[in-house]
């Protein structure tokens, strides 16, 4: 036997359920809004404070390679810093690239069921580790051990038109090993777990209908990974390779530690260099005046990028799953 409420108890259940929606709407909107007014005023703030060099220097500023804070008259040029950002995050994108989805395609078409899970938990364990632990790790360690590899590659393409030039160290560095080349090798461990987990993620959306039709009509794993699971999941990978390139820019501490803090615009990717997030962890304590607007000038140049690559990041996700739920309805 059902028992229902009275009719007088009807309305009042449907008018205390829309006033209950009605708030989380309100709430929701709220919260989300105020992401976007924090964002806006970091941006507005930090623009305000930079404004002296931004607004009066800012074609020294954006196309000068001339850092020299100390002298009679002050030289703030970004370009290096600027590069420096650019260069290592390319590093760091080839190497993690190919490693992250090697990974991904290993947990989720190859390895046994008892082995995923606890490889899964290995990968993001990575995600864990605070960067100064990998900047430590690279300059006392990676460092020093990859310069002896640097100079017999620069041996070895000394003759070879273009390499020559890539793979050289003309700065005058000491043979430190601290480089773009050992900033992007560290980055690249340091975006892995990111790019590794939302592409774990979006290989495991394809249908396994599709996957056994390719497989029934007789092709190979591998050409079953390449006609399915790579098309479904392009757009997905994508966004989970510009996330990656995103943390890659904005890495401050590690960058510090192990890029060698010589600000140049160069080809030799063996050559120590600059990148904005490490300045400006290096110097900001010390900058007064129009030191300290054109760190902040860095700041909020960096700040534009970052929110640029995650925007695209995020809109090329966005599509990869109203495609996805497209076809699955």
């Amino acid at each position: 036997m059902t028992t229902s409420a009275p009719p007088a108890a009807e309305p009042l259940l449907k008018g205390r359920r829309r006033a209950a929606d009605a708030s989380f709407h309100r709430l929701t909107f709220i919260c989300g809004a105020l992401v976007l007014l924090i964002l806006a005023l970091i941006a507005i703030v930090m623009t305000k404070q930079a404004w002296p060099i931004l607004g009066n220097h800012a074609r020294n500023f954006f196309l000068g390679t001339n850092w020299n804070p100390e002298a009679t008259r002050p030289s703030f040029g970004a370009l290096g810093f600027v590069y420096g950002t650019v260069v290592t995050s390319v590093i760091a994108l080839i190497f993690a690239v190919p490693m992250s989805v090697g990974i991904a395609l290993l947990l989720t078409e190859v390895a046994p069921r008892w082995l995923r899970r606890p490889a899964t938990f290995v990968v993001d364990l990575l995600a864990a580790v605070p960067s100064v632990v990998f900047g430590l790790w690279g300059v006392l360690a990676l460092a020093p051990a990859l310069q002896h590899v640097y100079d017999h590659l620069a041996h070895a393409f000394h003759a070879v038109p273009g390499l020559s030039v890539v793979f050289s160290a003309n700065d005058g560095g000491g043979g430190s090993g601290r480089s773009f080349f050992t900033t992007g090798l560290i980055f690249a461990l340091m975006i892995t777990p990111i790019i590794t987990a939302i592409t774990r993620e979006v290989f495991a959306t394809t249908p396994s209908s599709q996957k056994e039709a390719a497989l029934a009509l007789g092709a190979t794993r591998w050409e079953m990974v390449r006609v399915t699971v790579f098309p479904h999941s392009r757009h997905g990978f994508t966004g989970a390779v510009l996330l990656g390139l995103g943390r890659a820019m904005g890495e401050t501490i590690a960058a510090a530690l192990v890029i060698g803090s010589s600000v140049q615009v160069t080809p030799h990717l063996f050559s120590s260099g600059d990148s904005m997030a490490a300045v400006i962890a290096n110097q900001f304590g010390e900058a007064t005046g129009d030191f300290r607007a054109a760190l902040i000038g860095l700041g909020v140049v960096l700040f534009a990028l970052t929110v640029i690559v995650n925007l695209i990041a995020r809109l090329i996700v966005g599509e990869a799953a109203a495609a996805t739920s497209g076809v699955g309805r």
